[in-house]
């Protein structure tokens, strides 16, 4: 008798567990938005766009500074991050419709290994993304922002004093605000 209370006792405290994961994890997707990090931007303090180079699609070298006089996202990114890759029909959605208004950098964290320049040209042609691409094959862009988690997005204003920083995956209506923020709208 005592051996099937306790295995009773097991299955209603595993049941229990389980459970509470499922209400956690629901709880937590429900409420989860990505990592803000709020950037000093006021009239005294305004922080600079740190200047990086990076290979263009075409493998011309481009920098950062090249692109001031327009607004900017900086989007890092690889394709084997599921989050980067999960973001990405977002971002082929908002430069098509505001690549005109805001400069769209969708670096890539090539590092010869995971990603080859070769291998996310292919990605990107077989998902019919638009974007502009651009390799980081020199780690310029992720030592001079120290990237340490991807997907991590930068919106940096037409005179190219950073105004938002998010580290992990947008979803399309913050995307959407902070662009119209861009926009000045």
């Amino acid at each position: 008798m005592k051996k099937y209370l306790k295995i009773i006792i097991y299955i209603v405290s595993f049941i229990i567990i389980i459970l509470l994961a499922v209400l956690g994890y629901n709880f937590l997707t429900k409420n989860y938005s990505p990592e803000e990090i709020n950037i000093e931007n006021n009239e005294y303090k305004l922080n600079k766009a740190k200047d990086f180079e990076v290979l263009n699609n075409k493998g011309e070298k481009v920098n950062l500074s090249d692109f001031f006089g327009k607004p900017i996202i900086v989007n890092f990114w690889a394709t084997w991050c599921m989050p980067c890759k999960n973001e990405l029909p977002e971002f082929n959605e908002a430069y098509k419709k505001y690549g005109k208004d805001i400069e769209f950098l969708m670096v890539n964290l090539t590092d010869g290994y995971n990603d080859t320049e070769d291998g996310v040209k292919q990605f990107v042609k077989e998902n019919n993304y638009e974007f502009p691409l651009y390799f980081d094959t020199e780690y310029s862009a992720t030592y001079t922002y120290n990237i340490y988690s991807i997907p991590q997005t930068l919106f940096i204003d037409k005179n190219g004093n950073i105004l938002k920083s998010y580290t992990g995956m947008l979803n399309k209506q913050t995307l959407e605000k902070y662009i119209k923020n861009l926009k000045g709208e």
